[in-house]
């Protein structure tokens, strides 16, 4: 005690000296350890600058910047969608009301005036339907109650059944033996097997498929028109499947009514075309014979998904 009293300042400066070092000590400390994360935070930013350049395509350089590139590439696509959506028009639902949901009645009387449109549509353009054909809603066409739930669909059915219909109609097809579609209602359980389909509908990120099936009597040129009217209709059909018969072998179509007969090229020596003439004996050779054949057209309507 005598000591430090006679050496009071020397241990007061020794103290305040030993305060400093630890203060400066402590602030070293700090200041390496905001160094260390700097450095750390530094070899992140230059690993993954590395990685990115060693992309293929990378962001890019001071000459080509593939980051606004990709933009450029990205609404030029959205810009393409836009376009496309035109090839992908809705069909209407039938009936489609301004307000409200669609009442039991007013489908009901929809289905009625929209069949009976279509048989004149048929006899309008000499196409053969089935009696009293109901377009493959013969399930619904007498109930006025329909089962729960059942009225969200229908319209949108029906809607595309008559769009299917009207393009075969306008290929001037000779008949139309049926048309099939997806169960959508409990009361489709107590239709006819013909009138549907064991498919359903597949949705995915972009759109709806649905799928029908047709089954009808033609020449090869009323058939290409009908392939050709669906493939320039507003809305998106996609043909997945044909297959082609000769109606008099067609054992699910029975016989097929009298359509004026065979058609025949014939072929002259100088290459032109002339009249259907007597092939026997001395008579010009017969190239090509069409004849009536009965086809069944598998057919997805393509529906885009509302925008976001």
């Amino acid at each position: 005690m005598r000591w430090i009293k006679r050496n009071l300042f020397f241990v007061i400066g020794g103290v305040f000296g030993l305060g400093l070092l630890g203060g400066a000590v402590f602030y070293g400390y700090q200041g390496w350890s905001r160094n260390t994360a700097a450095f750390g935070t530094l070899n992140e930013v230059y690993l993954t600058l590395h990685q990115l350049t060693s992309q293929k395509p990378s962001p890019g350089n001071d000459k080509i910047n593939n980051t606004d590139a990709a933009r450029d590439q990205e609404r030029q696509i959205r810009d393409w969608i836009s376009q496309a959506r035109k090839h992908f028009q809705p069909i209407a639902p039938i009936p489609k009301p301004d307000s409200g949901p669609v009442s039991a009645a007013l489908f009901g009387d929809a289905l009625r005036r929209t069949i009976s449109q279509l048989q004149r549509e048929a006899e309008a353009a000499n196409v053969l339907v089935p009696p009293q054909y109901d377009f493959s809603f013969a399930a619904e066409f007498p109930l006025v109650k329909f089962a729960p739930g059942s009225l969200d669909a229908l319209p949108t059915q029906l809607g595309e059944v008559r769009a299917v219909s009207e393009i075969l109609f306008a290929a001037r097809v000779n008949a139309l033996d049926g048309v099939q579609r997806i169960r959508m209602s409990d009361d489709d359980a107590n239709g006819s097997l013909g009138d549907y389909l064991d498919d359903k509908s597949v949705t995915n990120g972009l759109a709806v498929i649905t799928p029908y099936s047709v089954v009808f009597r033609a020449f090869s040129p009323e058939i290409a028109q009908a392939l050709a009217g669906f493939a320039s209709s507003p809305s998106c059909f996609v043909v997945k499947g044909i297959n082609v018969q000769p109606a008099g072998d067609a054992s699910a179509g029975g016989s097929p009514p009298a359509m004026g007969g065979e058609s025949r090229v014939m072929y002259q020596p100088s290459g032109g075309m002339a009249a259907p003439a007597n092939t026997g004996r001395g008579g010009l050779q017969t190239v090509l014979k069409e004849q009536l054949l009965r086809v069944t057209m598998e057919v997805e309507l393509v529906k885009l998904l509302p925008k976001n």
